[in-house]
């Protein structure tokens, strides 16, 4: 008797912990079918949600920077605004609204404040910051000139030359030696 109780227990146990994975469960915590982007394209940002990006929120006078914006109807074009680029217009494209303008090459490294302007009149803001332009380093003086210095630096290669023509004459002159044969006598 003693088995037949467990066996049951145990179908009883199991089923309750399958349950939930062959999908008896209650009908309120079913997944709700939602829409996907097609590939490629990001998904587009709720209606109620304005913001403007700028990528990348860094960069030197002259470069490109790309901005995203969004406002409440991205259909139609919206202007933004700043002291580093001046005044673009935004265009939709896949949902958001985009441009890519250039930092003027007399823009001064600072933050700089870029502003959305819906036709709504809705508005949103970000910063971007504006560095210095610097030219690349020639890199670290690592190798044969750069660190050598003042002394012994000059003579490197003469005396280098100098060592192997003196290790060639020694080998020329080994090799010509007349050699003894072991065993042999000598006379």
């Amino acid at each position: 008797m003693v088995s037949v109780t467990r066996r049951a227990a145990l179908a009883t146990a199991a089923a309750a912990f399958a349950a939930p994975l062959v999908g008896t469960v209650p009908a309120l915590a079913a997944p709700v079918p939602v829409a996907e982007p097609a590939p490629g394209q990001s998904p587009p940002p709720p209606g109620d949600v304005i913001f403007v990006e700028v990528t990348p929120s860094t960069v030197e006078p002259g470069f490109l920077v790309g901005i995203r914006a969004s406002c409440r109807d991205n259909s139609v074009p919206a202007i933004v605004v700043s002291d580093a680029f001046g005044r673009v217009q935004v265009q939709p494209q896949r949902g958001l609204l985009t441009a890519s303008p250039m930092v003027k090459e007399r823009t001064r490294p600072g933050n700089y404040r870029v502003k959305l302007e819906c036709p709504s009149g809705q508005t949103a803001s970000t910063m971007l910051q504006v560095v210095k332009r610097v030219a690349p380093s020639r890199g670290p003086a690592t190798g044969f000139g750069g660190s050598a210095g003042v002394g012994l630096g000059d003579l490197l290669v003469p005396m280098g030359l100098a060592l192997t023509l003196a290790g060639a004459t020694v080998g020329v002159l080994a090799a010509r030696r007349p050699r003894t044969v072991r065993g042999a006598a000598r006379r």
